[in-house]
């Protein structure tokens, strides 16, 4: 059979000269996309153009895989608040986990009803799946839908590093669906930041990832909220094919853990902490609370996470086990790995700004000359003053102390697998300058 004679091409013909082939609009109306959008099950939207110059650091990364991508629709969840303020993580994990499977399914029928209007649609993932491959070397997620949001006009981003939207507050999550068309009309970013200031955050995360002065952790936040997730799932597997019998793993992990990860892969993830959300005051439906009595409002909100007794995990030596020690001495501390390891040189300089830990820097003030050889050849300056960190490629300024590694032996020793001195004293691993400033850059990342 020819091609012409096929009976779909025969259709696909006739439909075609009749004129009733659906043809993609050059554009769409706002009014009619918002409300198709509203009827698929979302709360809120917001529409960005593709050229928006806030998203240039996206760009590149969403039309490799979308090319035909015109305009990024936003999609907003609400939350129900009191689901998310339970102390009980499974009611809060629960009602993230079910918003988040509501603006798949938002998604997808938006997508479904442009694609017959002959509008190309894809849905990335609110949250997970994600591009495990690139766990550790690379961008694991597709869309990065914060900054898409805050371009929309649903929210500015908070002390807590999430996006505060301006009638939900902190109880929302975003979605993204990509469109090959225009709109008539796009959304521009709020002129204000709902973000109160008002510390409640920082005052109720467990591990003080939150700094009250705006400085953020995310190394010690990931290390216990997402636990059960990526990193804290791939350490659990470490600790498991360590032990050498069942006892020796009970002594390790216990019952509770075990049972919560076989939920965790069961049911879904059990976040460990969403504190920082659950005691925002901020938006227009979440204020009144706030605004009518404060300290009730502490009491009754933010007291509980405060005085909840729970483990909290940490990396040894890091900020975030000081801060339970200092803040929260009635929580239980586990001393735990977070399942990062650079994969090439480039991901650890990536991660060092990430994985530093202020406090412990307390008191240092050096610069570092890093050169690399071997599979990488890379230079690279770090600073640390005044407890902060900064990196720059190639040699900058003048150096305290100059490191020269084979970048295969450096990673070797970051995973674990072989140790520093050793590998100092098979001179694969030099340092030139005072080595208690190699040792307290060491210190520096938990």
């Amino acid at each position: 059979m020819k091609l012409n004679d096929h009976p779909t091409v025969k259709r696909y013909n006739e439909r075609k000269a009749s004129a009733t082939l659906p043809a993609t609009p050059l554009k769409l109306t706002a009014r009619e996309l918002r409300e198709m959008c509203l009827e698929s099950g979302t709360d809120d939207v917001g529409f960005v153009e593709i050229t928006r110059p806030s998203l240039a650091d996206q760009k590149a990364d969403i039309l490799n895989l979308f090319p035909w991508t015109r305009t990024l629709i936003s999609l907003a969840g609400r939350l129900n608040r009191e689901n998310l303020r339970s102390p009980a993580r499974s009611i809060a994990s629960l009602e993230l986990h079910q918003v988040e499977e509501r603006l798949i399914h938002a998604a997808r029928t938006l997508a479904t009803a442009l694609e017959r209007k002959g509008v190309r649609a894809s849905t990335p993932a609110p949250g997970f799946p994600m591009e495990a491959d690139q766990w550790g070397c690379g961008k694991m997620h597709v869309v990065s839908h914060k900054p898409i949001a805050v371009a929309a006009g649903l929210g500015k981003m908070g002390l807590h590093r999430n996006v505060i939207h301006p009638v939900f507050g902190s109880f929302v999550l975003f979605n993204t669906v990509l469109i090959d068309a225009e709109v008539d009309e796009y959304d521009s970013p709020l002129d204000y930041n709902p973000c109160l200031d008002c510390k409640l955050c920082a005052a109720a995360c467990p591990t003080g990832a939150i700094g009250p002065d705006g400085f953020f952790h995310p190394v010690n936040c990931l290390t216990h909220t997402y636990r059960e997730l990526i990193g804290g799932f791939t350490d659990w597997v470490e600790n498991v094919a360590d032990s050498k019998n069942s006892i020796d793993y009970r002594s390790r992990t216990s019952d509770a853990e075990t049972v919560s990860m076989w939920q965790s892969l069961a049911y879904g993830p059990c976040y460990k902490s969403v504190y920082c959300l659950a005691v925002c005051p901020a938006g227009d439906e979440v204020i009144p609370q706030y605004l009518e009595d404060k300290k009730a409002f502490i009491e009754a909100v933010v007291r509980p996470f405060q005085q909840k007794t729970e483990t909290v995990y940490v990396l040894p030596g890091s900020d975030a086990e000081s801060h339970v020690l200092c803040k929260f001495p009635h929580k239980k501390i586990k001393r735990v790995g977070n399942g990062i390891r650079p994969s090439s040189v480039a991901s650890f300089l990536h991660s060092m700004p990430l994985a530093f830990q202020r406090h412990r820097s307390e008191g240092l003030g050096a610069t570092y000359h890093f050169t690399f050889s071997g599979i990488e050849e890379v230079e690279a300056t770090v600073v640390i003053k005044d407890k902060s960190i900064k990196i720059e490629r190639g040699h900058a300024g003048v150096a305290d102390v100059r490191i020269y590694a084979d970048a295969k032996t450096w990673l070797r020793v970051l995973r674990k697998e072989t140790s520093m001195l050793k590998q100092i004293l098979l001179r694969r691993i030099r340092i030139k300058g005072p080595l208690k400033l190699f040792k307290a850059f060491g210190k520096c990342f938990a």
